[in-house]
């Protein structure tokens, strides 16, 4: 690998890196960096703006400044690309070979090729992951496990097609410099795909797309934009070939869904709701309001709570009135092999949830298993029949103010015990997981990414902070949540057993209580457990 002016790669370069990390492709990176980093900065900062006006007691609204784009009934998105018209089952996962290699042969229509929440910014992971998508396009992978397996694609024609999410912009990439500056972390994951992949894409009749996570303003997606344009010039791909696919994943971005389908009109591929990573912004956003933003436990907020249901009626009515995909959420259930109970009880509950989605309006809905790829599927069928989605149905009937996206308190359920143990026990096998390499990770029969812990260890700093007393115990202390850590933590070495490794978890203890019992609460728990990734 030769030399890029201003460029450093600090991380190993192992076999085949040199394939990826070409001059070329660096020096798309550079650019991008020097054009747009200052712009990144801004954007952060003024995240840290809005927060502390909502911390100081101003409520969300949608913004006057931009109610002409709104009230504009003219503007579409650009018409549905080649590849992505029916996106009724999509599966999401990591770029690992094994699940590259699954997820592409899984009957979905879609594969989100993630190298954001599901995945871990290892710097193996980054790279071995384009390696795998660049070798999936050249039909080059195959995989075969240490019990000796073996995995090989099918037919092109049977494969999903690959939409891939880099990383959010409060993600940084620290073994890429450029001019000594640590990179965007979605700009480089984005600028190797788009360099090594786009033109494979198109000859094979597809194109370069993407999903966008964990934006929180129309001005965040009007960055992304002016990048595609100025990526697609420097390749000589004709403006407009990217489609991006925002996820609605933040309380803010939420008030500007309109705004963000208007910036990135040209290269618009739809919104999708981010339920999960929802709930975190809505807890992360409201932490020091008080009572009136207390969410009861996990597992007690179901899509059927009032600010949840305005949250997908609100995309789906936005997204079709322009002309854009709607998308669901998640099905993270991963059906078990040894209790079919538990597998009828999940798989009725992941059917209820596509049917509402299917029956709102939604063009197609995620799963995180292909065993559940047939089930969405069946669900989807019986309302769009041999129409790729259903687009043409505008909803007019919804009509969602900005206090309906703020009835947090109208949500039923409690504050237990088990509860606050669920938390903490999910919360530090994944960040076990997390910190060894891993971020899809099965835990109680469900898949969980970054938005579980994220979730678990705000909801335990908003109860200590708002002095909630448990619907069965004692008031949430400290104290309290550091004594279950050690007990949750036995229950784990003892249900792990020989696989219990104790350098993780003592990484995933320290950093858990990092993030959940400081005064001062960290915007993402992956920024400073990145730091202590190598």
């Amino acid at each position: 690998m030769g030399a890029t002016t201003g460029v450093e790669i600090t991380g190993p370069l192992h076999d085949r890196y040199d394939e990826i990390l070409t001059d070329d492709a660096l020096a798309l990176i550079a650019d991008l960096h020097r054009r747009f980093e200052s712009r990144r900065q801004e954007l952060l900062a003024a995240r840290k703006v809005r927060q502390q006006q909502v911390a100081e007691g101003a409520d969300l609204d949608f913004l006057p400044e931009t109610r002409a784009i709104r009230e504009d009934a003219s503007w579409k998105v650009a018409p549905p690309a080649p590849g992505i018209t029916d996106r009724r089952v999509e599966i999401t996962g990591p770029t690992d070979r094994k699940m590259t290699i699954n997820a592409l042969n899984s009957g979905a229509k879609v594969w989100l090729a993630d190298f954001e929440d599901a995945n871990t910014p290892l710097w193996e992971n980054m790279i071995g992951g384009q390696l795998n998508l660049r070798d999936a396009l050249d039909r080059e992978i195959d995989f075969t496990s240490p019990q000796g397996k073996t995995y090989a694609l099918k037919g092109d024609e049977e494969l999903a097609t690959i939409v891939v999410r880099p990383r959010g912009w409060h993600l940084d990439e620290k073994h890429v410099l450029v001019d000594g500056e640590r990179t965007s972390g979605g700009i480089v994951d984005f600028a190797l795909y788009f360099f090594h992949c786009a033109q494979r894409q198109l000859d094979k009749g597809k194109g370069p797309y993407f999903y966008l996570p964990k934006m929180e303003s129309h001005l965040e997606a009007r960055l992304w934009n002016d990048i595609f344009v100025v990526a697609q010039e420097r390749l000589g791909i004709p403006r407009g070939t990217i489609r991006a696919t925002v996820l609605i994943e933040t309380i803010p971005a939420a008030f500007e869904m309109e705004e963000i389908l208007y910036e990135l009109r040209e290269h618009s591929a739809g919104l999708n709701a981010g339920r999960w990573d929802y709930l975190f912004s809505v807890i992360k956003y409201h932490r020091t309001r008080g009572r009136r933003f207390l969410l009861p436990e996990r597992n007690a907020v179901t899509m059927t709570a009032p600010f949840m249901r305005a949250y997908t009626e609100l995309l789906v009515s936005t997204c079709h009135r322009r002309g854009a995909f709607a998308i669901g959420g998640m099905a993270a259930f991963i059906p078990s092999r040894r209790d079919p109970e538990v597998n009828e009880r999940a798989l009725a509950k992941v059917r209820d949830d596509k049917s509402r989605e299917s029956g709102d309006g939604f063009d197609g809905s995620w799963v995180a298993h292909p065993d559940l790829v047939p089930v969405a599927k069946e669900v989807f069928d019986g309302v769009l029949g041999d129409k790729p989605n259903q687009i043409d149905r505008l909803r007019e009937d919804v009509s969602v103010k900005a206090g309906d996206l703020l009835a947090v308190d109208a949500t039923e359920g409690g504050i237990t015990e088990a509860g606050l143990r669920g938390n903490i026990n999910v919360a530090l096998q994944y960040l076990a997981a997390w910190m060894g390499g891993n971020g899809a990770v099965a835990i109680h029969n469900l898949m969980e990414d970054a938005a579980t812990a994220e979730i678990s260890r705000s909801q335990i700093w908003q109860w200590l902070h708002n002095e909630v007393t448990l619907d069965d115990g004692p008031k949430v202390t400290a104290e309290l949540v550091e004594r279950l850590i050690a007990e949750e933590l036995e229950a784990i070495r003892t249900a792990q057993g020989e696989a219990f490794d104790a350098g993780l978890f003592a990484q995933a203890e320290e950093l858990f209580k990092e993030v959940a019992l400081a005064d001062d609460y960290a915007d993402f728990l992956t920024l400073p457990a990145y730091e202590r990734m190598p």
